[in-house]
């Protein structure tokens, strides 16, 4: 810490250095035309007569500098690259070359030049102007090319991205993948709009929400754990295929796969089921695998992923006996299912009925064994308030949850359009949050408004992007593909 003091006061003095000398080391505006690797990828095949003279402009941080007398060398990065620079005082003048003095890695400089290659071969610029546009005045961490404290990474995320390359990549890949959905759907007329983040009711999945209070209006608020609720009061409007992109907020846990606030896809489509998303869902992942990876087989946690369709479809309750080693009488009365659950010493809870723990014992089970691209269908109704019954008179409802890593990514029903059997269950719900459930429905009842003036039958999906660019680009954490983890308190 203290030689790292010293180097920030060494700096401090260099800044006065050039205040003194008339040099304003904050900058303004500069224009850079060029970009570092597109100017390598544009020479990299010429002879070098074959190289137009005029100048290219650049602008960037000084990531090496090597001076040597009359000549120095330095190694420049911007959004897309890094470039070598090579500097005469002969060609700057005293001046400007005296400015190297003062510059240090992590500067900020903007540049002209023309491009040329050294004697090793490799293509540079030949500095003919030079500025300073911002003085850096705490260095970079030691070894910048290898940033690997992942609290640091995490907490100080401008670091990692100019130490790790590959980190760029993953949320310049991200962008694409999210441009590439927003196509998808806009290229089948679907209509991509916003609901509230704050919300009076907290609705449209069972988690536990983070409530704000509004002075003005005197009442809570919820940030919004789903917009499910407000997307299909649009579907009951008219705009019968719509989705949305955005955040919601959980009050849970952080792990590798749970970050408080996440974003998510979220679309409906009328006169639909369950069984045609599975269908849409292929089409969706597969042509983004395509598309932006180049590739329909993907690696991840060591594993080869396929998104070649079909995936396989499988019930819940056949995951648990053909996957999980469990027998169909474990499974088959609240009493059995009870006894199972001792047996595995899984934890549960008063008031947990056979279709929770069924859920559980899934979750115990099951995901981590589902690796290729796989539908889970057929979940117990208790586990889905919102989700349209099976017709053939069993405990089911109408829904999917896509698995692929062993991470759930995509969770899917048939919509219950019917506003007496929601108002049922919501008021099941209730009664449910009386006993201490705070991850229960409330009654929400302008959303049964609108209900009874009629919602077609509906389809609608919640797919997790931050988990999906974790399978695209390979990442171990969620952490990795958000920009600003949540983290807990702790060193800077």
């Amino acid at each position: 810490m203290e030689e790292l003091n010293e180097l920030i006061q060494q700096r401090h003095r260099k800044l006065e250095e050039l205040r003194g000398e008339g040099i304003e080391p904050y900058g303004g505006r500069f224009e850079a035309r060029d970009l570092a690797q597109d100017l390598i990828l544009r020479f990299k095949d010429l002879r070098e007569e074959e190289f137009p003279q005029n100048s290219v402009s650049l602008a960037g941080r000084v990531m090496s500098l090597r001076r040597h007398g009359k000549a120095s060398f330095a190694h420049l990065q911007d959004r897309s690259g890094r470039i070598q620079l090579y500097l005469r005082e002969e060609e700057l003048g005293e001046k400007a070359y005296s400015l190297l003095k003062t510059l240090d890695i992590g500067d900020i400089i903007g540049l002209q030049g023309r491009v040329f290659r050294t004697r090793t071969g490799e293509l540079s610029v030949w500095v003919r102007e030079l500025c300073l546009l911002a003085k850096s005045i705490r260095p970079l961490p030691e070894k910048w090319h290898g940033l690997t404290d992942v609290e640091m990474r995490y907490r100080q995320r401008y670091l990692d991205l100019l130490a790790n390359p590959e980190v760029g990549r993953t949320f310049r890949l991200r962008s694409q993948i999210i441009r590439a959905i927003r196509h998808f759907f806009d290229a089948r007329g679907f209509l991509e709009v916003e609901t509230p983040m704050m919300q009076p009711l907290a609705g449209g999945a069972s988690a536990r929400p983070f409530v704000t209070h509004h002075h003005a209006l005197d009442m809570n608020l919820y940030l919004r754990i789903a917009p499910e609720l407000y997307l299909k009061r649009l579907v009951v409007g008219g705009l019968d295929r719509v989705y949305e992109i955005n955040r919601n907020f959980r009050n849970e846990g952080i792990s590798t796969q749970h970050n408080p606030e996440f974003t998510m896809l979220e679309f409906y489509q009328a006169y639909s089921d369950y069984l045609e998303l599975m269908d849409l869902t292929e089409e969706l992942l597969g042509q983004i695998a395509g598309q932006i990876l180049g590739e329909m087989e993907i690696e991840f946690r060591g594993e080869r992923i396929s998104f070649r369709p079909p995936w396989p479809r499988l019930t819940l309750l056949q995951t648990l006996t053909e996957l999980g080693g469990l027998a169909p009488e474990d499974l088959e009365t609240p009493e059995a299912i009870c006894a199972t659950a001792d047996r595995m010493n899984l934890p549960t809870q008063k008031g947990w009925g056979w279709g929770k723990i069924l859920g559980e014992l899934f979750e115990a089970r099951v995901e981590d064994k589902l690796i290729q691209p796989t539908f889970i269908m057929d979940y117990p109704l208790e586990l889905s308030p919102l989700a349209k019954e099976k017709r053939d008179g069993s405990p089911y409802v109408e829904r999917f949850e896509l698995y692929i890593g062993g991470l759930e990514v995509a969770n899917a029903y048939s919509e219950l359009n019917d506003p007496i059997e929601q108002r049922r269950r919501f008021e099941e719900q209730a009664a449910q949050r009386e006993m201490g459930n705070e991850e229960a429905h409330a009654v929400d009842e302008d959303f049964l408004r609108a209900l009874e003036y009629g919602m077609p039958p509906c389809a609608g999906e919640g797919i997790g992007i931050d988990r999906l660019v974790m399978i695209f680009t390979g990442s171990a954490s969620i952490r990795d593909v958000i920009l600003f983890p949540h983290m807990r308190p702790g060193r800077e």
